[in-house]
C-alpha cells in the first residue's frame, strides 16, 4: 500500500509544481479580461484620474487631463501584456534549469498576440467600450518589447556576444 502512494506523490508533487508555474498567468488573464469590461471604461477611468489630477494640479485644463488619460490607458495596455508575457515565459520555463529558450517566447507571444486580440472582441460586446486593433497593437508591442528585454537579460545576448568575440556570427546555440 505505502508503495503505492510513494508512486502518487510524485504525480501529485508535478501537478502542484505546473500549477504554481501557471496559476499566475491564468490570474492575469483573467484580471485582464476583468479590466476589459465597462467598469474600467475611459468614462469611470476618466472621471477617477480627473479628480485627482484636479485636487494634485488645480491649474490643470480638462484638455490637458484628456492627454494624460489618453496616455496613461495606452502604457496601461503596453504595460499589462508586458507583464502577461513575462509570467508566461515563466510559466513555460516551470523551473528547468536552462536560463532561456527562444521556443519560450515564441510561445508566450503567440499567447499574448491571441489573448490581445480576444481582449478587443470581447470588448466589442460591452456598452462603454470600444474595440481597437490599434489597442491590441499595442499589446502586442508590450508583450515583444518584455519579451526581447528578457532574453538579452537571460543570455540571449550574452551568447550572442560570446560568439562575436570569437569570431563566430549569431546567438549561442
Amino acid at each position: 500500500m505505502s508503495e503505492n502512494l510513494d508512486r502518487s506523490l510524485p504525480a501529485t508533487s508535478t501537478v502542484n509544481r505546473r500549477l504554481c508555474y501557471w496559476l499566475p498567468p491564468l490570474l492575469w488573464m483573467a484580471a485582464i479580461f476583468w479590466f476589459s469590461t465597462d467598469e474600467f471604461s475611459a468614462e469611470n477611468t476618466g472621471s477617477l484620474l480627473g479628480a485627482i489630477l484636479h485636487w494634485l494640479a488645480p491649474q490643470m485644463t480638462d484638455a490637458q487631463i484628456q492627454v494624460i488619460h489618453f496616455y496613461l490607458r495606452k502604457a496601461g495596455h503596453f504595460s499589462v501584456y508586458a507583464v502577461l508575457a513575462l509570467l508566461l515565459v515563466r510559466a513555460f520555463r516551470s523551473g528547468s534549469l536552462a536560463r532561456w529558450q527562444f521556443r519560450w517566447a515564441l510561445y508566450s507571444f503567440f499567447i499574448v498576440s491571441v489573448y490581445a486580440l480576444l481582449d478587443e472582441y470581447h470588448q466589442s460586446f460591452t456598452r462603454h467600450r470600444t474595440a481597437s486593433v490599434y489597442d491590441s497593437l499595442i499589446d502586442m508591442s508590450g508583450g515583444f518589447v518584455a519579451l526581447c528585454l528578457l532574453g538579452l537579460m537571460r543570455g540571449y545576448g550574452r551568447g550572442a556576444r560570446t560568439h562575436a568575440q570569437r569570431g563566430e556570427i549569431g546567438p549561442a546555440r
